[in-house]
């Protein structure tokens, strides 16, 4: 048997060049992150921590019954706490504490159908009637108080002229709120409404002459 006698100054040539083939094929495998992926891995993060808690709001005038389902699945795959809101606003002319059996009733119908929604989704949900003079301040407090992070509403077209504006409690919860707002506005509404004959209509038909 032959020995070979292997320098140390070989050896360590040999091992350099073995560690920048290891190191090439790593490169090669694992490139650098683009721009692209360093965002996404960014909004990946944000929506995680977004959705830890949320706050769907429903009222006389903030249909959310399509922003729920959204919510529900939100839920769902972040493992967040869900929690169904329906406010009741008490004219100033009436007591705090006055009865308003229509509204609750029309606020109970819709707390069962978010809780029927949330189940077929598979989350838990708690839900709460609340009684408040104005509903866009009462929706900020609430989540302070429940540390939200963030809010869902849907939204409605106010009046009946075209360009019409969000709803007040809306943009009151949007530009109060210290957590994320989601707005959700149905496609039929969010078109530019026409008014034909004094009647607000949606679409794309131009209007008479």
């Amino acid at each position: 048997m032959t020995l070979i006698a292997v320098h140390p100054i070989g050896a360590l040539i040999a091992i350099a060049i073995v560690a920048i083939v290891i190191a090439t094929f790593y490169w090669m495998l694992h490139p650098p992150a683009s721009p692209a992926d360093v965002v996404a891995e960014r909004a990946e993060q944000a929506l995680e921590e977004m959705v830890d808690s949320i706050i769907v709001v429903f009222a006389e005038e903030i249909h959310s019954e399509h922003m729920m389902v959204l919510a529900a699945r939100l839920a769902r795959r972040e493992r967040a706490e869900l929690f169904a809101v329906y406010l009741v606003e008490v004219p100033l002319i009436l007591p705090q504490n006055a009865q308003m059996p229509d509204e609750d009733r029309r606020g109970y119908d819709a707390l069962a159908a978010a809780e029927v929604i949330a189940q077929h989704n598979g989350v838990n949900i708690r839900a709460e009637l609340i009684h408040t003079r104005q509903v866009g301040p009462a929706v900020v407090e609430l989540a302070k108080r429940e540390g939200a992070n963030l809010i869902v509403v849907g939204s409605y077209r106010e009046g009946k002229y075209t360009g019409a504006p969000l709803g007040r409690a809306i943009e009151a919860i949007a530009s109060g709120a210290l957590c994320d707002v989601l707005i959700g506005v149905p496609g039929p509404q969010g078109r530019m409404l026409n008014v034909e004959g004094g009647v607000a209509t949606t679409g794309n038909r131009a209007p008479k002459r």
